[in-house]
């Protein structure tokens, strides 16, 4: 995408940025992992705004479609179409885990071998990805315990590399990465199911009984 575009993530904190012709022109975070639906659209507005654009200029919107948890990764993608949607511009999903590496590789923080990309799961779990020293994925995205990691060099937030998600790169880089749709990556059930069977909201009809003589 070498056009205006917005990028959008939401599956750990909350990012927006903005990048025109592959170059990163604005890029904000609120650290706040449950206060996705609040700060979106504000963080949206500012990182626009220290662009010097607005969201009638936008000509494509990218979106990290995970994996992430249930809740708050629903509010970026949802967002991101929905814009799209009202501007009448393109969206695309890509994956949260590939543009880490992307990061990865162009910070420095790997080497000439593979690497894997990991992130919070909670649950003590991780989401994670495995890339080759380019940056292209290999496998994943997985969610496991720690110990069913493959035995690589580690990057992401809970690793000894920390490293987080910046949406402005991820708007830069967008058309260059895989298009994972637009279909949220869960990986996993959302805490609340529905249930299998409805229960009943009326009382049981009463019976009686009548002696007879």
């Amino acid at each position: 995408m070498n056009s205006l575009v917005l990028g959008i993530d939401t599956s750990a904190t909350v990012c927006a940025g903005v990048a025109g012709a592959g170059v990163v022109l604005a890029s904000g975070s609120v650290p706040d992992s449950r206060a996705h639906a609040e700060q979106l659209m504000p963080l949206v507005q500012r990182v626009l705004a220290e662009a010097g654009t607005g969201l009638s200029e936008l000509e494509a919107i990218a979106v990290g479609v995970g994996p992430g948890p249930f809740t708050g990764l629903r509010v970026g993608v949802a967002a991101a179409t929905v814009l799209a949607e009202t501007l009448g511009i393109p969206v695309r999903g890509v994956c949260s885990l590939d543009v880490l590496a992307v990061q990865a590789v162009e910070g420095g923080l790997v080497g000439a071998a593979e690497f894997v990309v990991a992130t919070d799961a909670r649950r003590k779990e991780y989401y994670w990805a495995r890339y080759d020293p380019s940056g292209r994925r290999l496998d994943g995205p997985h969610v496991s315990s720690p110990q069913d990691l493959p035995e690589l060099p580690r990057v992401g937030a809970v690793t000894d590399a920390p490293l987080a998600l910046d949406a402005g790169r991820l708007a830069a880089i967008a058309n260059d990465l895989p298009d994972a749709g637009l279909e949220p990556l869960y990986l996993r059930r959302p805490d609340a199911d529905v249930p299998a069977t409805r229960k009943s909201t009326l009382l049981p009809p009463r019976v009686t009984t009548r002696r007879v003589r």
